[in-house]
């Protein structure tokens, strides 16, 4: 039986904030053993430019493609707030998966959102909670964060019950708190934890049915 799960970290980033959490949601995920963390990142996209110029990123993480999210066992998306809602390259992505959303590829799986915003209260909460919608149009399981998690209510920067996120004053370098990196984390254990559970139900559900 292959235990393994791969749990796909699908963001946006321009600052690198958003990125910074996305890679400590990965080493929350590969802290659980049999889970491994895919990072992956989509395109800018403007009024004048829907498509990539490139084919390849200059740096960071490769570009998804709607396999990477076929293939995924659990998923992040994570995206800087724009007036409070995803920023428009990943919103312009999910909108290109709608075969997906017609085959059920996502469905059943697990999924978490998280955010970053340069003002504390610029929308965090509406952006992670308006992400969350195409997710349940895909059928997927949605992953907070419990309040069990100490730095939940320690935090004087981000971290929400909806998902990891993180506070970069404008104009400042990013760099995430100990409290911010620690509920990124979790939170990647977490859906990584419930990923490994759903998979291995339903590979001893195949087995039976044999």
């Amino acid at each position: 039986m292959n235990n393994i799960v791969k749990i796909l970290i699908l963001y946006y980033s321009r600052t690198g904030a958003t990125a910074y959490l996305a890679k400590q949601i990965a080493r929350g995920i590969e802290s659980v053993q049999g889970a491994t963390a895919v990072l992956r990142s989509v395109p800018p996209v403007s009024a004048e430019n829907e498509h990539a110029i490139k084919l390849l990123p200059e740096s960071g993480a490769p570009w998804a493609t709607l396999d990477d999210l076929r293939q995924c066992d659990g998923l992040f998306i994570g995206s800087p707030t724009r007036f409070g809602n995803m920023a428009a390259p990943l919103k312009y992505f999910f909108d290109s998966a709608g075969t997906l959303w017609a085959d059920g590829s996502l469905a059943g799986k697990p999924a978490g959102v998280f955010t970053g915003t340069s003002s504390l209260h610029g929308g965090q909460e509406s952006t992670l909670l308006t992400m969350m919608i195409p997710l349940l149009h895909h059928g997927m399981i949605l992953v907070g964060i419990p309040y069990s998690e100490r730095a939940l209510s320690e935090t004087r920067s981000g971290g929400t019950p909806y998902g990891a996120s993180h506070f970069t004053p404008h104009g400042s370098t990013p760099n995430l708190t100990e409290h911010e990196r620690t509920i990124a984390q979790a939170h990647g254990a977490r859906l990584a934890q419930l990923s490994l559970a759903i998979k291995g139900h339903q590979v001893t559900r195949e087995q039976k049915a044999q």
